[in-house]
């Protein structure tokens, strides 16, 4: 029986993998690494994180962004947007590096049994573990309006279903949205021939400022602090303190999920966008309709007012909503019995990722009403990686027969067998 198996292979996944190896956990990783960003996000498009914030998790810190670019001749510098590409790359270059082995199967199981868990491949093989982490990234999550459901795959899709947007020169697109998805998926349409239009609930689109200089004066620096989620003080706090925000009240946690860092595009894609792309602000699809070898939307405006716009395709980049319903792979018995927060479908959980079922830990988008916006990117790895390492060794540790499972420690390196283990939210200061 595995120690743990980690279900996901993307930077979340990873960084979880590369830790718990170093911690000598017994481990097994499933899924093609880093298969959303290569298979599922559009060839041109450009990292919205600035390449030091970007970087995957492992324990000694090493293999990070700066180093696989340092090693390629590729530039990482701040306030220049890296490639997609680029990023893909580096993550597949950390898990050659971080990772003993990742294998490329898909999880369509995982199941209750006994103390621990079954977990079913593709392949047919069963694989019995003590604990499971689930890190399957955000295409599971993906938010697509309700008139557009009843609509054909060939009419109307979600942003992450595509890779190639060649396909679409020559024809009408209409992109659903306001925020990066949106504004960016609708320019490489119109660079690549399509005829793009986004249409948005939100009266006017918001862009983010170019970002200040790493190096100010001490004044400015205090006034607006650099984090890995942007400028200022929340973006900070978000960024630096997700066990602050877990012991958020309830209500605010959920707040700060559903608004922090809402809908922007970045400032190098203004230019690009508003040259090429018409806007239709202030509208909502209110349904739609086959309309020859088009789709016709009926649209509301904000004052009730209503008019059509046909397009040969809707693309629905709508951003993504945590819900643990549509974690199929997941036991019935076990989905429909974790505790959410509140009243979203996300998971409760400790500060060691770890779900109301013992030995099931989540990390990425699903963590997000617990620890805050920080874990809908990948700068949140790092803190999820090394936390929920202890949340699984503490598990580990209270079970029979573990008396040879590595301790928690603070950076994740295994401590001595007979060193007590800390308390779950040990190294966080009072509040």
């Amino acid at each position: 029986m595995y120690d743990l198996v980690v279900v996901g292979a993307g930077p979340y996944g990873l960084s979880i993998a590369a830790h718990a190896a170093a911690a000598g956990l017994r481990l097994r990783v499933l899924g093609r690494p880093m298969a959303s960003w290569r298979d599922h996000m559009p060839d041109g498009m450009l990292l919205k994180s600035e390449p030091w914030s970007s970087s995957l998790s492992a324990p000694d810190g090493r293999h990070t962004l700066a180093e696989y670019c340092a090693a390629h001749g590729l530039p990482a510098e701040h306030g220049v947007p890296m490639p997609l590409d680029t990023f893909t790359a580096y993550g597949r270059w950390f898990g050659e590096r971080a990772v003993p082995r990742v294998e490329e199967v898909t999880v369509t199981a995982v199941r209750p049994d006994g103390d621990g868990f079954q977990v079913e491949a593709d392949t047919g093989e069963l694989i019995a573990a003590r604990t499971v982490v689930l890190a399957v990234g955000v295409r599971p999550f993906a938010n697509r309006p309700w008139p557009l459901l009843e609509l054909p795959p060939e009419l109307a899709s979600h942003s992450i279903d595509h890779r190639d947007l060649r396909h679409f020169a020559g024809r009408d697109v209409a992109v659903i949205g306001a925020g990066q998805a949106a504004l960016e998926t609708a320019t490489l349409l119109a660079e690549q021939g399509a005829r793009s239009c986004v249409v948005a609930r939100a009266g006017r689109l918001r862009w983010n400022a170019p970002p200040q200089p790493l190096e100010r004066g001490r004044l400015r620096a205090l006034r607006d602090p650099h984090s890995g989620l942007g400028v200022g003080w929340p973006n900070w706090v978000w960024s630096q303190a997700p066990w602050a925000v877990r012991r958020l009240p309830l209500g605010t946690r959920l707040r700060i999920a559903e608004t922090a860092l809402g809908p922007a595009g970045a400032w190098w894609l203004r230019e690009r966008f508003e040259s090429a792309v018409p806007t239709l602000l202030g509208h909502r699809v209110r349904a739609t309709a086959r309309h020859g070898d088009k789709v016709r939307l009926h649209l509301t405006d904000t004052e009730g007012g209503t008019e059509t716009l046909d397009a040969h395709h809707v693309v629905a980049a709508t951003g993504f909503t945590p819900d643990l319903g549509r974690l199929r792979l997941l036991h019935p018995r076990v989905r429909t019995a974790l505790r959410t927060v509140g009243g979203s479908r996300a998971p409760e959980l400790t500060a060691g990722f770890e779900s109301s079922w013992p030995g099931l830990f989540f990390a990425g988008m699903l963590t997000a009403p617990s620890f805050g916006p920080s874990m809908r990117f990948v700068y949140g790895a790092h803190f999820t990686a090394a936390r929920l390492l202890r949340g699984v060794q503490r598990r580990l540790g209270d079970r029979p027969g573990a008396s040879n499972v590595p301790r928690p420690t603070r950076d994740g390196v295994p401590a001595a067998a007979n060193e007590a283990a800390p308390d779950s939210t040990a190294g966080e200061p009072a509040l």
